[in-house]
């Protein structure tokens, strides 16, 4: 165990902002691991993820939230709700903006952090896609908001991110070391399998497809020290869907299940034979028992 600073720091910091702005991939940069998956997708993330930072001389718990938006389905008020129970308790909030793109719901979130009786640290990312003038003027708004400290980075390069990792380091106040060092995430394996699938349904589907896509581990079983197999169904809305997720000739499930169980190995440090099947569940996104089934129960 490395020995830790005297005036050691440590808290929880809530990671806010709209879909698409990056926090699932800035959140991934700062822990140095991939821990929450990430896709150009809106509303990829759709539960609260903790990512644990542990140096010499802090330990940063980061809550990454699913995209703030008006829920349309009880899948989005669960979301909405994971968000307000990541503000509980935390010690620092961490508002994000996509530098390249600042809209009226960044603002308006943004605002209601003002009330917050915490630190309230703005990052403005994507400044490896941004023009020096974008980053100026984003700057200036953030700061007529009321932001004292307006950091710049980008998840992509890792730009500002150690800076920012410092400022909020700095305004933790000292305190235990919460969770140990070799601890990076609090998501079971099984949640972690499900959502690495659902990552790669989404890089491959349509559109309209993903928001219905949902993922369920049915089956984890160690085969040998070598071989672990695993079961997973993915669920879908409609029986259009289905024919897309599955492809002509399983071409497009074939491709989800390969990059989905490199990706398993990696995680998991074994060879994995991951069996997945499809199946419709219509309007699951509305049913209390399929939510729950699929982890997304309060």
């Amino acid at each position: 165990m490395k020995q830790k600073a005297k005036n050691y720091h440590s808290g929880f910091v809530t990671i806010i902002g709209r879909p698409n702005v990056g926090k699932s991939s800035l959140m991934n940069r700062m822990i140095g691991e991939k821990i929450a998956i990430v896709s150009s997708k809106p509303q990829t993330t759709r539960s609260r993820i903790m990512g644990v930072l542990s140096r010499t001389e802090h330990q940063i718990v980061f809550l990454d939230t699913p995209g703030i938006h008006d829920p349309r389905t009880k899948l989005g008020e669960y979301m909405m709700h994971s968000v307000r129970d990541a503000m509980d308790g935390m010690d620092a909030v961490l508002v994000l903006f996509d530098v390249t793109h600042i809209t009226e719901n960044d603002l308006r979130v943004a605002e209601g952090m003002k009330e917050k009786k915490v630190p309230v640290i703005l990052a403005l990312n994507k400044i490896d896609l941004a023009t020096p003038e974008q980053i100026l003027a984003a700057t200036a708004k953030a700061a007529e908001i009321g932001f004292e400290e307006i950091i710049p980075v980008s998840a992509r390069t890792g730009d500002g991110v150690e800076e920012l990792i410092k400022s909020l380091e700095n305004h933790l106040p000292e305190g235990p070391q919460y969770f140990p060092e070799d601890m990076i995430t609090d998501q079971p394996e099984r949640i972690l399998c499900a959502e690495i699938i659902r990552e790669k349904a989404l890089r491959h589907l349509r559109d309209e497809v993903p928001h219905g896509i949902g993922v369920e581990i049915m089956k984890i079983e160690a085969l040998s020290d070598k071989l672990t197999e695993i079961n997973a169904t993915v669920y879908c809305e409609r029986a259009a869907h289905k024919g897309i997720i599955i492809g002509k000739n399983g071409t497009m499930l074939q491709t989800i299940g390969t990059e989905a169980r490199l990706d398993i190995e990696k995680l998991m440090d074994t060879h994995i034979n991951l069996k997945l099947w499809v199946k419709i569940r219509p309007d699951w996104r509305n049913n209390a028992s399929d939510l729950k089934n699929l982890g997304y129960d309060s």
